[in-house]
């Protein structure tokens, strides 16, 4: 979950125009981040973010490129938000299969 929240942070905030939390980087939470209460608060405040970027990206914002990106990696905030969603549909699917390898039917599948 906390690879997740990383990703999220620092999607979010780069297509908000935010700075993430301290010590987030390359989809690793700060050091802080350990117990399940730290997990869930940094993990619900990823979504947060996602959120707070896709409602300040309405109307031509969403394909505007961001500042600082450029060639191969221009980025625009639609982008980031896709690759947000993508990102966290892998981690749904990791999942699943563990759960399913342990004889577990996963929520969503009952």
């Amino acid at each position: 979950m906390k690879h997740l929240a990383a990703a999220n942070w620092q999607l979010g905030s780069r297509a908000a125009g935010e700075a993430p939390p301290a010590g987030t980087h390359d989809e690793i939470a700060p050091e802080s981040i350990r117990t399940k209460a730290r997990i869930m608060e940094y993990l619900r405040g990823s979504f947060a973010c996602l959120h707070r970027a896709a409602a300040a990206s309405a109307g031509g914002k969403l394909v505007e490129p961001i500042d600082g990106t450029s060639g191969t990696w221009q980025r625009t905030r639609v982008g980031l938000l896709v690759d947000a969603i993508a990102h966290s549909s892998n981690h749904y699917g990791q999942m699943v299969v563990y759960l399913r390898m342990n004889g577990i039917v996963p929520p969503a599948s009952r």
